[in-house]
C-alpha cells in the first residue's frame, strides 16, 4: 500500500496490469521494473513521486552488474539478513581463476572447462558465473595478452586481478566494453585505480581487512561519483584469522541492512582461494577452499574468486549456492503436462505425479533408468509434493480430470487406465467416479515401480 500511494492511481494499464495496486504488488516482489509505469517518467506532475518511489524500492545493498549480454551477472541487491525474512535475490557469483603465466593451450582449455561446465540439478542446468584473470607475471603486456585470449574463448563476465594499476589498465584496454570488475584498489594504489575506474566506467573492488580503512576507501570512491563498488574485507583461512573473517562479513552486512549505513551497503567479495597460500597439498587446499566458500555463501559473499575446478569442490560449492538462493516462498516446480518417457505406445502405462520438481524428477528418473516406456501426466499441484497436495487439496479428483482432458490423455492410450501414486491412494475411488478412468494405485516409492509393474501391468494380467 505504501508503494501504491506513489503511483498515479489511474489504472491506465500501460504497465500491463489492470490496476496500479496489482502493479504495486509486482514492484514489491521485484518481478517487474518501475520503468514499466510510463506516466511516472513521461508526465511531469508525477516526476517527484517517481524519484521518491525509486528511492523507496532501492534494495538496502546496492545491486551492481558485471559483464554484458545474456551472461552478465547481478550481485548484491539484497534487503534482508536472513533468507526466511523475505528471500535472497541475486545468488553468489562464482568466479574461477586463470593466470597470465599459463601456456596458451592450457589457458584456453581451462577457460573452456569453466565456461562450459554444467550440472543438471532439480530440473535445470547449473552453470558458473565468471572468470578471474590474475596477473602473476606482473607484466602489463603479458596480462593484456592473457585477458585477450580469455575474451576470445568466452562471453562470461571477467574479473581483472592485480594491485598494479598499470597492469589493470592494459587489461582494461582489451575488454573495456565488456564491463569487467577490477580487483582491487587498496590503501596503496587507490588514487591510480580511481582514475582508471572513472575513465573506463567499470565496477571496482576495494580491499582492506581494516574496516575503518575499507569504509574510508568506499567513501572516497563514492564521493568521486563511483557507485559500482564491491568490498573485500579479506579472507584468512585459519585460526583467529578465520574467525575475524567471518565477523567482518557479518558486521558489514548488518551495518548495511539493519543500520542503513549506505557508506558500506555494497556487495561483498570473498576470496576462498587464499586456502592455497597455506596448504601445499592440492587435495587439502581444495578441501579448505570449499569450506571457506561454504562459509562465504552462507554469510554473506555476493561474489567469490576460487581456484579448484575439481568436481569434489565445484559441485559442492555450486549446489550450495543453488540451495541457499532458492526462494523459500515458492516451491520449485515444473510445468504441468503430459510427458513421454522412452518410446511409449498406446498400450504403455500412464502414471500420474505432481509438479513439485523434486517429485517429478525422481519419478521421471526412476521410469527412464528402468527403461519403462510410459506416459507421465503432471498435475499442477501448486508446486506441492503428492502427500502434501492431497492433504491440502491441491491434488483432487477434479483437478486430475481437468489435467487428463487438457492434455488429451485419452487420445494417447487405449486402455484408459491411470496409475496414481501410493501416497494418493485415498483419491482412487473418487477419481474413478469423476474421470471415468480405471485407477490403479501404484507404490508409495517410485523406485519400486519395476516390481509393481511385474505384478500389475498390463491390467488384464
Amino acid at each position: 500500500m505504501e508503494i501504491w500511494k506513489y503511483l498515479p492511481g489511474t489504472n491506465c494499464g500501460e504497465c500491463g496490469e489492470k490496476t496500479c495496486l496489482a502493479f504495486a504488488s509486482h514492484l514489491k516482489e521485484r518481478s517487474t521494473r518501475l520503468e514499466e509505469c510510463t506516466p511516472l517518467f513521461e508526465d511531469e506532475k508525477y516526476a517527484d513521486k517517481g524519484k521518491q518511489l525509486a528511492e523507496l524500492l532501492a534494495p538496502e545493498i546496492r545491486e551492481i552488474e558485471i559483464g554484458v549480454g545474456a551472461r552478465a551477472a547481478k550481485i548484491g541487491g539484497e534487503d534482508v539478513m536472513y533468507r526466511h525474512e523475505l528471500t535472497f535475490y541475486n545468488r553468489t557469483a562464482l568466479a574461477y581463476d586463470v593466470w597470465d603465466t599459463m601456456e596458451e593451450g592450457e589457458l584456453r582449455e581451462r577457460v573452456s572447462r569453466i565456461a562450459n561446465w554444467r550440472k543438471f540439478y532439480v530440473g535445470e542446468f547449473l552453470t558458473l558465473d565468471a572468470i578471474a584473470v590474475r596477473s602473476v607475471s606482473g607484466d602489463a603486456q603479458t596480462f593484456a595478452a592473457c585477458v585477450n585470449a580469455v575474451a576470445e574463448e568466452t562471453d562470461l563476465p571477467l574479473v581483472l586481478c592485480s594491485f598494479d594499476a598499470k597492469v589493470l589498465e592494459e587489461g582494461l584496454k582489451v575488454v573495456a566494453g565488456k564491463n569487467p570488475l577490477l580487483y582491487a584498489a587498496d590503501k596503496t594504489n587507490w588514487k591510480d585505480v580511481l582514475e582508471l575506474v572513472k575513465s573506463y566506467n567499470v565496477p571496482v573492488t576495494l580491499f582492506s581487512p581494516d574496516l575503518d580503512m575499507l569504509n574510508s576507501l568506499a567513501l572516497t570512491f563514492s564521493s568521486a561519483g563511483v557507485e559500482d563498488i564491491v568490498l573485500d574485507p579479506g579472507v584468512y583461512p585459519t585460526g583467529e584469522g578465520l574467525a575475524d573473517t567471518f565477523s567482518r562479513f557479518v558486521r558489514i552486512r548488518r551495518v548495511g541492512i539493519e543500520e542503513g549505513d549506505k557508506e558500506v551497503a555494497y556487495p561483498l567479495m570473498s576470496v576462498p582461494m587464499t586456502a592455497w597460500m597455506i596448504h601445499g597439498d592440492a587435495l587439502d587446499a581444495s578441501y579448505w577452499e570449499a569450506v571457506l566458500a561454504a562459509i562465504g555463501i552462507i554469510k554473506y559473499a555476493d561474489i567469490m574468486i576460487l581456484h579448484s575446478i575439481e568436481p569434489h569442490s565445484l559441485i559442492a560449492e555450486r549446489t550450495l549456492v543453488e540451495n541457499v538462493y532458492t526462494d523459500p516462498r515458492r516451491p520449485v516446480s515444473v510445468e504441468p503436462g503430459l510427458r513421454e518417457v522412452g518410446t511409449p505406445t498406446e498400450h504403455s502405462p500412464l502414471f500420474l505425479t505432481t509438479n513439485f520438481a523434486l517429485t517429478y524428477y525422481t519419478v521421471e528418473s526412476d521410469l527412464s533408468s528402468n527403461k519403462i516406456d510410459s506416459y507421465l501426466i503432471v498435475v499442477d499441484s501448486e508446486g506441492m509434493g503428492v502427500e502434501a497436495a492431497v492433504a491440502g487439496e491441491q491434488l483432487t479428483a477434479e483437478r486430475i480430470k481437468e489435467t487428463l482432458e487438457s492434455y488429451g490423455a485419452e487420445k494417447r492410450v487405449k486402455h484408459k487406465t491411470l496409475v496414481i501414486p501410493g501416497l494418493a491412494a485415498r483419491l482412487s475411488g473418487e477419481t474413478e467416479d469423476v474421470t471415468g478412468w480405471t485407477v490403479l494405485v501404484g507404490p508409495r516409492d517410485s523406485g519400486r515401480i519395476p516390481g509393481w509393474m511385474d505384478d500389475n501391468w498390463p491390467p488384464e494380467k
